[in-house]
């Protein structure tokens, strides 16, 4: 395993390197069952923007294929643009997901994030992506453990991830032990991260109306 004390980029670095597309495959998870939430967690508006449209926005200015794992693909067949495809081994949660985005990824590499996430930050993503190439798994640390669900994989982590599929073993970073991995830590993670929000994600009501009170005094203006 590799930790993030090595030499890595920098914010200033990273917003000096390429904003083209990359060779990195985005995948977005959709296929939870939303039963704390009540409904389709990727379709719920903040600001009047739907979860579904603002990660989709991101991704297409980073990635050259976009690829919506879900459960209810007629849900998402507006998006002309993305490979809708369904779990390969039904019922195995975020870690079923990952695989079978990878699996169908044309390129080496995908960035995997969840549908819920409001705060969702192309920088960090990019920057994610500038350390990408020699690693099977690029994933943020923060004290509390890995943030999987916002995270670099390579193909070849299929084989792992396919034999705990397998067990039933489905701990997202059950596999990272046979991989190489560099991990991010939190310090280079605070210029994308000042208020702690970046890996917040929606899982019940009272989730949606805190962030949706939080945004609208933000956009509150002081005459």
């Amino acid at each position: 395993m590799v930790n993030g004390s090595r030499k890595t980029i920098t914010f200033k670095e990273s917003c000096k390197l390429t904003a083209k597309k990359t060779n990195i495959t985005g995948v977005i998870l959709a296929g939870g069952k939303n039963t704390r939430m009540g409904a389709n967690k990727a379709f719920l508006e903040i600001d009047g923007i739907r979860l579904i449209d603002k990660t989709i926005n991101i991704y297409r200015e980073i990635f050259p294929e976009i690829i919506i794992v879900t459960n209810d693909p007629l849900s998402y067949v507006e998006f002309a643009d993305a490979a809708i495809v369904t779990d390969i081994y039904k019922d195995k949660g975020p870690l079923g997901g990952i695989y079978t985005g990878l699996f169908y990824s044309k390129n080496p590499d995908a960035f995997v994030s969840a549908c819920d996430m409001p705060y969702l930050s192309k920088d960090f993503i990019r920057h994610l992506i500038n350390q990408a190439g020699k690693y099977d798994v690029i994933v943020p640390e923060l004290s509390e453990g890995f943030q999987p669900l916002h995270a670099i994989y390579s193909r070849n982590c299929l084989p792992s991830i396919k034999r705990l599929l397998l067990m039933d073993k489905l701990k997202i970073t059950g596999f990272y032990r046979d991989m190489r991995i560099l991990t991010i830590p939190e310090e280079q993670m605070l210029p994308f991260n000042p208020d702690g929000r970046l890996f917040h994600n929606l899982n019940t009501p009272e989730e949606l109306e805190k962030v949706q009170e939080i945004r609208s005094k933000e956009q509150v203006t002081i005459p």
